[in-house]
């Protein structure tokens, strides 16, 4: 068994300063290399792009950011739909679109589910991010995307499929859209925060008539009797539960302090984060 390519993708760390953008762009505007790539049109093209995603409500809200490439998958449909090899897959794991062969096929782009490949109006030809193949095969150790990185985002790893499998399960790792079964090799780290919801709330406390921040209080949730996620209330009396599906219906909230009192609230989740507002513990 041959090892692969494979890139981790750390959504938690993206601040969206657009380096690896940038990078891509600077590698290929204007460059030619035969056999990867023909130059990416200065204009229009994000072989690397960085999609954003707001979660939440007033007041605990937040913004993150997810760098989509492509993924150089085992099943690439781009190469299903390519005519005269015009898309191959490396024994290394990478795809590469021939630049030469590729002329003219806009169907090779229209095929990607990840929106992944550009079609380059001027030279009639889809192009997309090729793991920096190009820089690989003359000895370079990782891709640029994750040497101008400051915030250590990406992670390439060249690995057989059998290691890469114990890492996806130690560290949890997705690839988007597995219901495709393209099987990606660019893999997801704390895909949540783009593709779940989260339920959000203040606790406070009245203490002489004044509401004050109830620190410590422990909040479970429910979805049919069975527990599904916790927190502690933190020193503003705010908690946060995460990785919930959307759509996925009705819940119960309960929060207790040894202290304070109890509180409870029930709401259906639909398809985007809650704030449920202020929950006042009572004896």
């Amino acid at each position: 068994m041959s090892s692969k390519w494979n890139l981790v993708v750390d959504v938690a760390r993206c601040d969206n300063c657009r380096n690896c953008f940038l990078a891509t762009k600077d590698e290929h505007i204007g460059n030619d290399f035969p056999g990867y790539a023909a130059p990416q049109p200065p204009r229009g093209h994000h072989w690397v792009d960085i999609r954003s995603q707001e979660r939440g409500q007033w007041p605990i809200i937040e913004a993150n950011f997810m760098p989509v490439m492509c993924n150089h998958c085992d099943h690439p449909p781009c190469m299903a739909a390519a005519k005269n090899g015009a898309v191959r897959k490396r024994e290394d794991g990478i795809v590469v679109i021939d630049p030469v062969k590729a002329k003219g096929q806009k169907e090779i782009a229209d095929a990607c589910p990840y929106g992944a490949i550009s079609w380059n109006e001027q030279l009639q030809i889809p192009q997309a991010w090729i793991f920096d193949a190009h820089l690989l095969d003359q000895g370079w150790e990782k891709p640029r995307v994750e040497s101008v990185c400051p915030n250590d985002v990406f992670r390439s790893l060249k690995l057989e499929d059998n290691e890469m499998q114990r890492l996806v399960a130690e560290e949890g790792l997705e690839v988007l859209q597995p219901e495709l079964g393209t099987r990606p090799r660019v893999w997801y780290k704390n895909l949540h925060l783009v593709d779940k919801c989260f339920v959000s709330g203040t606790v406070v406390v009245n203490v002489d008539g004044v509401e004050d921040c109830a620190e410590g209080a422990e909040v479970v949730l429910k979805k049919d009797g069975t527990e599904v996620g916790s927190a502690t209330t933190d020193i503003f009396g705010e908690f946060k539960i995460d990785r919930l599906t959307p759509q996925s219906g009705d819940y119960e909230l309960e929060v207790h302090s040894a202290s304070s009192g109890k509180a409870s609230a029930r709401f259906s989740l639909g398809g985007e984060s809650l704030y449920l507002g202020v929950l006042p513990l009572t004896e």
